[in-house]
């Protein structure tokens, strides 16, 4: 199932860093332990311990052409074949492996609606830097965890509360 983290600084002054959100991932790793990576753009941040399902490549962020959208998720889009045709149909070029890899598209298309038109079991962190906006968002039944808390001023979330 893997497992996602990450930090975004509500008030703006404190940088997300890779140290932190590295600590954040230790306790996730024994849920995705084929991977990694994180991501960091100033005051927010996110973290995956990927385990490799569908995926070919595990590890890998979710990100548009430009990198102005990062996203993670844990779990699963049972639904990805018909949507990956769907946004390939609107002009969207799709990593070629990888359910998760609608999920960008998706919201660049159908903004913040995106998350109703996927089926599957899932949690996922979107960052649009252009927004600086975090959209945290889980399957409707809740079946795969995403656990928040407010610190010091900064938001932190993790698919296990140990990452927090």
């Amino acid at each position: 199932m893997g497992g996602i983290a990450g930090i975004v600084d509500l008030a703006g002054g404190k940088r997300a860093t890779r140290a932190a959100l590295a600590a954040m991932l230790e306790p996730l790793k024994v849920r995705g332990p084929d991977g990694s990576a994180i991501y960091t753009d100033g005051t927010a941040g996110l973290a995956q311990a990927q385990l490799a399902t569908i995926a070919t490549e595990a590890g890998g962020l979710l990100s548009n052409d430009t990198g102005s959208i990062q996203a993670v998720c844990s779990g699963e889009i049972f639904n990805y074949l018909e949507l990956r045709e769907r946004l390939q149909a609107c002009g969207h070029r799709l990593a070629p492996s990888g359910d998760a890899a609608v999920i960008v598209p998706l919201y660049q298309e159908y903004g913040d609606d995106f998350v109703h038109r996927l089926n599957g079991q899932f949690a996922i962190a979107l960052w649009d830097r252009a927004r600086r906006r975090l959209l945290l968002v889980r399957d409707q039944p809740g079946i795969v965890p995403l656990h928040y808390a407010e610190r010091d001023g900064r938001l932190l979330f993790g698919s296990e509360v140990k990452a927090l």
